[in-house]
């Protein structure tokens, strides 16, 4: 199981045991979005090959 912890400056990540960050600038980078328009299911799909994206994503900026 993967755990995502946003804040303003990135994500917390568990996966696999691992802890991790992701920082904001990282993530918009990947993505070629602002941080606050960038979704949970987009770092999700960032950190795990074959992620379960269950439910509606939700932009970061709605998160934080």
């Amino acid at each position: 199981m993967t755990t995502l912890s946003f804040d303003d400056d990135g994500c917390d990540v568990v996966y696999e045991g691992t802890e991790f960050r992701l920082e904001s600038a990282l993530i918009e980078e990947a993505t070629g979005k602002d941080y606050r328009d960038v979704t949970d299911h987009e770092v999700l799909q960032m950190v795990e090959e074959n992620p379960d994206l269950r439910g509606e994503p939700r932009r970061l900026g709605d998160i934080i």
